[in-house]
Formats: C-alpha cells, sequence, structure tokens
C-alpha cells in the first residue's frame, strides 16, 4: 500500500517547476496591514481569515507565519540529520517552539542547534509510519473503523473506530496482523464517519458532467488539481471547461483536469474577502502548523495540521497519506485548497462535522498529486 511521509513530500515539493503567473488582485482602500512589521509579505484576506478564526492579531498572525516557515526547513534538515533517530516534529504555535522527537539523548545537540527542543520517543517515525503502512486492508475491513495515523506527540499510532460500534476485536486482529506492539497502539472513537464532500465546490466552484460540483484546488500549467472523489478519468467539466486528464480515487484522491484555450490558470486562492492569495510554491508544513482552507460553500477558514500521513476508511473505501486539520469543510468545498501561509499543501478531501459545530478534515498533500502526473505548479 502506497505511503507518503515527511520526507516524500519534501522531496517533492522540492523537485517541483514553479512557473510564475501575473500577480493576484488587490481590494481597493487603506491597507489595514501598514502598520504591522512584515504584514506586505502576506496577502491582507490570509491574515483577516488568521485574525477571525484564531483570535489572534495581525502582527501575531506574521509572526506565526514567519516561524512556520523557518521550522517548516529546520524539519526536513532534521529528518535528513537523525536518520532512524528521528520520531517526528510538531510545533507550539502560541510560544513559536518547535519540539522534536528522538529515540535517542545523543541527536539533542542537533535539534538545539536547529532551533528545536528535543522530547524522548520510544519509536521512531519510520517504525511507526511502517506499522501504519502494513495495517492496511485488514483495519479498513474491521467494522467501526474510521482510520488511523500517526501521533507524533505522543509517539503512537492511532485507530479511529466510531462509538458504539462493535469495533475492538477488529483491531486487535489488524494490529496482532501487522506486528504492532501494544505499547504503540491508542484506540479512540468518533461520534460521525468522515465522508467525502462532493456535493459542491472550494476555492472557485467547478461544475462536472452537468450535474455535480466541486472545488478548484491549485493552478497547474495546462489546467488544476482537485479531489479524486470528483470525477472520473474523461469526465467533462464546465466553469471553467476542461476534462479530468486523471483521476484516483480511493486509495488517493486527487485529480488532474486539463482546461480548454479559453482558461488561464492563475497562481493565486479565492480570499474569499474580494482578493486572492497568491501561491508562492509548495514547501510542507509540519504538525503544529496553521494552515487556512478555500472552498467555494463555506469560504476561508482556519485551523491546526494534527497529523501528517493519516489514513481515513471512507464508506467508499481508504484513502492514505492525508493531511489531518481541525479546519472546518462542508460538502462542495472538495477540491479546494490548503495553504500554509502562500506555500500549497493539499486539496480538500473529506472530513466530518461543520462550519458551524467545528470539525476535522482531510487533505490530499499536493506535492503528491504533481508528482503522479508530472505537473507544474503555477505561482503567482
Amino acid at each position: 500500500m502506497r505511503r507518503t511521509t515527511f520526507r516524500t513530500m519534501a522531496a517533492t515539493a522540492a523537485g517541483l517547476t514553479l512557473a510564475a503567473t501575473a500577480a493576484t488582485a488587490q481590494a481597493a482602500g487603506p491597507d489595514p496591514d501598514d502598520d504591522v512589521a512584515g504584514a506586505d509579505r502576506y496577502p491582507a484576506g490570509l491574515l483577516q481569515a488568521m485574525t477571525d478564526d484564531l483570535g489572534v492579531s495581525r502582527e501575531r498572525a506574521v509572526e506565526r507565519l514567519d516561524f512556520q516557515d523557518d521550522a517548516a526547513a529546520a524539519q526536513e534538515r532534521l529528518r535528513e540529520q537523525l536518520g532512524d533517530d528521528f520520531a517526528g516534529t510538531w510545533l507550539d504555535p502560541e510560544r513559536d517552539r518547535l519540539y522534536v522527537a528522538t529515540t535517542s539523548g545523543a541527536a539533542d545537540a542537533a535539534v538545539r542547534a536547529a532551533g528545536g527542543r528535543a522530547v524522548d520517543a520510544r519509536y521512531s517515525l519510520d517504525q511507526l509510519e511502517g506499522w501504519a503502512a502494513d495495517l492496511g486492508d485488514d483495519a479498513a475491513a474491521a467494522a467501526g473503523v474510521t482510520g488511523w495515523h500517526v501521533d507524533v506527540r505522543d509517539n503512537t499510532l492511532v485507530v479511529e473506530t466510531l462509538a458504539g460500534s462493535d469495533a475492538r476485536a477488529g483491531v486487535d486482529d489488524a494490529l496482532a496482523a501487522a506486528g504492532v506492539p501494544s505499547g504503540a497502539v491508542t484506540v479512540s472513537t468518533t461520534t460521525e464517519r468522515p465522508r467525502v464532500l462532493d456535493d459542491v465546490v472550494g476555492g472557485n466552484a467547478y461544475y462536472i458532467d452537468g450535474a455535480s460540483r466541486c472545488s478548484v484546488g491549485f493552478a497547474v500549467t495546462d489546467g488544476f488539481v482537485t479531489a479524486g472523489h470528483c470525477g472520473s478519468a474523461g469526465d467533462p467539466t464546465s466553469q471553467p471547461e476542461g476534462t479530468f486528464a486523471g483521476s484516483s480515487f480511493p486509495g488517493d484522491d486527487y485529480g488532474y483536469v486539463q482546461v480548454g484555450p479559453g482558461s488561464t490558470p492563475v497562481g493565486a486562492v479565492n480570499d474569499w474577502a474580494g482578493g486572492q492569495v497568491a501561491v508562492a510554491g509548495a514547501e510542507p508544513a509540519p504538525v503544529g502548523a496553521q494552515v487556512c482552507r478555500s472552498g467555494s460553500t463555506s469560504g476561508w477558514h482556519c485551523g491546526t495540521v494534527e497529523a501528517l500521513d493519516v489514513s481515513v476508511s471512507y464508506a467508499e473505501g481508504t484513502v492514505d497519506g492525508l493531511i489531518r486539520t481541525d479546519v472546518c469543510a462542508e460538502p462542495g468545498d472538495s477540491g479546494g485548497s490548503l495553504l500554509a501561509g502562500d506555500q500549497a499543501q493539499g486539496v480538500t478531501s473529506g472530513g466530518s462535522g461543520d462550519c458551524t459545530s467545528g470539525g476535522t478534515t482531510f487533505f490530499q498533500p499536493v506535492g503528491e498529486i504533481l508528482d503522479a502526473y508530472d505537473l507544474t505548479l503555477v505561482t503567482g
């Protein structure tokens, strides 16, 4: 079964060829960020969404985004440096701290040199990700299992089950078959099974086969990427007119739409405040990073990355390698854009809850889509 790890996402992002497009539109009137140092590095709509959803000032939003950029780069250097001793990273956005879990005290000096704080761990990230992959079809087939992922903070593999279901026996059988030590597992419950958000759109809307609606994720040179569950290869789209050139779901949840000559891909995301957020690249963000999602049903919402390389068991089948967040989303936001600052992270896959009560939303990492179809991300 395919896995997407920190390392593979970073390698994919580093290998992208990035093409520039025209600058994004700016809303008229005085700039509310004129007095905030560094605010010109980020779109006003992005900073406003962080203020609205995360309760931070614009100045604090700029500080957090700067810190996250540095932490994302440090994360990849440390994984390469520490090798088998690396057990994952996460952020404390309130204190601007990068925590690095390691299985050896000998790694502490390297962590401190990178500006991080070392945390002792029993299992390496490679071990935990290996067990997560080995669960595979056995966990997906167990009644009541809704997904599984690595929790880097607790250094465990988390298996999620529906509350009230008789899932424990199936979970135990799947764990035993995968050879996962009992001390490496946490079984938790959730009240709602994740679902694909497939009946309307996100980013900007587009329509599939004249019947359903989904969201543009990110522009590529001849079209855009989106969620795979939105359409199958050969399906026509409108607004913009195009055709699904590729699609994978379940297993993955990504699609690639080629558009006609009348459409111009733009390296930007709708901020639903009269402007756009320019996309500058696709550097993967760590656990704990604060991110924002654009979708045509519910608009622009922000939250935090909770886990990476997550497996989710939808009714249609299991999807692996997803990003788990506490950003809300609703049906029709599928395929829409997830950003960390100006860095593309993924496209909306599915989740639970809504933007009134809150929820959990999963995203297909964008680097894997670009790699799968040899696409070039358009930047603004």
